[in-house]
């Protein structure tokens, strides 16, 4: 395209300077002007949607925290994360992004790995565990070995794929390429013949270099070279708003053949966001919205995500939280307070189990929820489940799919649990 572009302008230029010279003729500097411009806008789009899917891949590279804290004996050294070495022991002190990948060997805390690898709960790591660079650290300090650096860590693979699939060409592009590259010789060739027909009809040299120009500047693909470009930059600006990353364009043109649709559900049919699900009251004394606001004042004064996710559901219901005295914190069990004289608990199952606390059928689940149980004086009041959220749109994206006779599957690594077992209640 390019090749048929300069040969057309060439010829319209230099055969215009020579009308303008004395030849005898029209000459062409409007439709020579019109034609730069045109081409100059759509290789301007190109950029510019180029430029756009550049930013997404900042967005990534932003992902990676400039400093690291290095451990050296006694002391620690703020460093830049490129003079980061294997074997580095590094501290990720509370909320941080990791800097590098590698193995926690002191410390225990929950990582936010869902840009990365999608799973919306916050996943725990301890000693002997892996940690990917660009997730972010939950309360607790930690001390990592790193195991990978630069281009060997896990984002900057992804990075690199990403790269690679940009760069790459479309099939229309591929095929525009091909039907611009026989249009030149079709040009080429059907301007020459123009120029010798006339000639050989007795015409003057002036009448038929006037045709020749006129049927190579006319048969510039110029809508070609605009259209390819205009489109690559609204599907890609389009997709990018609503949260599609292209990685290959020809599957993207593909697109339209799709008769089956695989769905992964972790923030894609879900929020990926770790939040309350249910909860109820097993006592008559107190109802469920009180049972809710207990547990959240005590889970305010802690740092777990199931702290956050309980607190953040009783903010949204408009609850007010209570005052708390004598806050503890039960390892590994979950914690306990005073709130308005009443001794509250907020356990995990296994507190239940070790201290034989029956657990009633209607607080128990099948499901991939992660359950709590409030205790008062040590008797068993209520429950507060909590798993991923199903995103509002989602049924609604469902059915219209169906609608249009797509077969719909989803991929997840939620296993179903098997049904809870009663343990002997010793009240």
């Amino acid at each position: 395209m390019m090749t048929l572009i300069a040969v057309a302008i060439t010829v319209a230029y230099v055969y215009s300077s020579a009308v303008v010279f004395g030849l005898e003729g029209m000459d062409f500097f409007w439709e020579l002007v019109t034609l730069i411009v045109i081409m100059l806008l759509g290789h301007w789009i190109e950029m510019k949607s180029v430029m756009g899917a550049s930013r997404a891949l900042e967005l990534l590279v932003q992902m990676m925290p400039s400093e690291a804290h290095l451990v050296q004996g006694d002391q620690i050294k703020d460093i830049k994360v490129d003079e980061l070495k294997k074997e580095d022991i590094i501290l990720i002190k509370a909320n941080e992004k990791i800097p590098a990948d590698g193995t926690v060997v002191d410390g225990e805390s929950h990582l936010d790995e869902s840009m990365l690898t999608g799973e919306s709960k916050p996943v725990k790591k301890s000693k002997g565990d892996q940690v990917i660079g660009g997730s972010v650290n939950g309360s607790q300090s930690i001390k990592v070995k790193v195991s990978k650096t630069g281009k060997e860590s896990y984002l900057n693979k992804v990075i690199t794929l990403v790269e690679e699939a940009q760069k790459a060409k479309s099939k229309t592009q591929n095929l525009a390429n091909v039907a611009a590259r026989w249009l030149t010789f079709i040009a080429i060739g059907a301007g020459t013949i123009t120029l010798f027909t006339w000639i050989s009809l007795g015409k003057p040299l002036d009448f038929a270099l006037e045709r020749m120009v006129t049927v190579m500047v006319i048969s510039c693909p110029h809508a070609l070279g605009l259209a390819i470009p205009l489109v690559v930059a609204i599907s890609t600006a389009v997709s990018a708003g609503k949260g599609l990353l292209i990685r290959n364009r020809t599957a993207f043109e593909n697109a339209r053949k799709i008769t089956a649709m695989v769905f992964d559900k972790t923030g894609t049919l879900t929020e990926g966001k770790f939040g309350v699900s249910r909860y109820g009251s097993l006592s008559d004394d107190m109802e469920k919205k009180e049972l809710l606001s207990f547990a959240a004042s005590l889970e305010q004064q802690s740092e777990h995500p199931i702290a956050q996710g309980i607190v953040k559901a009783a903010k949204e219901a408009g609850l007010a939280l209570k005052k708390v005295e004598n806050f503890e914190s039960l390892t590994a069990k979950g914690i306990q307070g005073k709130i308005e004289g009443k001794n509250l608990k907020v356990v995990s199952p296994g507190y239940l189990k070790e201290n034989d606390i029956n657990i009633p059928d209607q607080a128990g689940s099948d499901e991939a929820e992660t359950i709590v149980y409030v205790l008062q004086e040590n008797l068993l009041i209520g429950f507060i489940a909590l798993s991923d959220q199903i995103r509002e749109e989602s049924p609604k994206a469902i059915e219209t799919l169906r609608e249009k006779g797509m077969k719909l599957y989803m991929a997840t690594g939620t296993m179903r649990k098997p049904p809870r077992q009663s343990v002997k209640n010793s009240g």
